[in-house]
C-alpha cells in the first residue's frame, strides 16, 4: 500500500473520471479510485479493508440522484469529506446539495487547479474534526481524541498532544520521510529553545508505545534525516 491518500470518484461521465484520476495521481499525493454509478460506489466502499479519505460525487448518476446517494452515505455513518459535482451553479442547486451533507460544491466545468485546492482544505478541515479517523499500521488513530486502537489485540494506547501531532503529520506527508527540523517546527513551531533532542525523545516514547519490538522500528522509519511513517509496519503477515 502507497502512502498516497485515496480518493472516490464517483461520476459517469468516463473522459472527466480518467482526467481526475490522472490529475489526483500526477504527484503521487493521492490515489484515485473509480466509480460510474451509485451502484458501483457501493461495492468501493463495502471493499474488506476499504478506506478512502474524501469523496468526489457528481450529481447526475444513471442510477440516483448524487444528493440521495450523499445524504445515505451519512446515514450510513460516512463522515470523510463529500465535494459534489454538478452541471448547475444556480443557488438553489448548491444549497440542496449541502443540505444532503456535501462539505463542498464545485460547479462543471472546473479548473483542476481549484477542485484540488478545494479537496486539500476539506481534509485538512476533517483531520482536525472529531470525526477523523486514520488507519497506521494495525492501529485505528483518533487524532482529536490521541487515542490508537489496535482492535485485533483489544488494546488502546494513550498519546500525549506531541504524539498525536507527530504521527498526524507524518501521516498527511505519506511514506515520504519528513526531515527534523520540519517535524520540529510543525509540532513545536519556531521555537529557538526546542531542539531536534527533544523530538528524538519524543520519536524514542512514541515508538515504545506503538512498535512490537522499539530496538527494530518497523513503522515509525528513520529515514533521510527524518522520520516517516510505514503504512504496512507493524501489520502482522498471515
Amino acid at each position: 500500500m502507497s502512502g498516497a491518500r485515496p480518493i472516490l470518484i464517483v461520476d459517469d461521465d468516463q473522459t472527466l473520471r480518467h482526467m481526475l484520476v490522472e490529475q489526483l495521481q500526477v504527484d503521487g499525493e493521492f490515489k484515485a479510485v473509480e466509480a460510474g454509478s451509485v451502484e458501483e460506489a457501493w461495492v468501493a466502499l463495502k471493499m474488506p479493508d476499504s478506506r478512502f479519505d474524501a469523496i468526489i460525487l457528481d450529481v447526475t448518476l444513471p442510477d440516483g440522484d448524487g444528493r440521495d446517494f450523499c445524504v445515505e452515505l451519512r446515514r450510513a455513518g460516512i463522515r470523510m469529506p463529500i465535494i459534489m459535482l454538478t452541471g448547475s451553479d444556480n443557488e438553489e442547486d448548491i444549497v440542496r446539495g449541502l443540505d444532503a451533507g456535501a462539505n463542498d460544491y464545485v460547479a462543471k466545468p472546473f479548473r483542476i487547479a481549484e477542485l484540488l485546492a478545494r479537496l486539500r482544505a476539506q481534509l485538512r478541515i476533517f483531520e482536525n474534526s472529531e470525526d477523523a479517523v486514520f488507519t497506521v499500521g494495525p492501529y485505528t488513530f483518533r487524532p482529536s481524541a490521541k487515542l490508537l486502537v489496535e482492535t485485533a489485540r483489544n488494546r488502546r494506547i494513550r498519546l500525549t498532544e506531541k504524539e498525536a501531532a507527530i504521527l498526524k503529520f507524518l501521516y498527511r506527508a505519506g511514506t515520504r520521510p519528513v526531515p527534523r527540523q520540519v517535524l520540529l517546527n510543525e509540532v513545536w513551531g519556531y521555537n529557538a529553545a526546542v531542539t531536534t533532542h527533544t523530538l528524538e525523545t519524543h520519536i524514542y516514547r512514541l515508538r515504545q508505545k506503538i512498535e512490537p519490538d522499539p530496538s527494530n522500528a518497523t513503522l515509525l522509519i528513520t529515514e533521510g534525516g527524518g522520520y516517516r511513517l510505514d503504512p504496512e509496519g507493524g501489520v502482522v503477515k498471515v
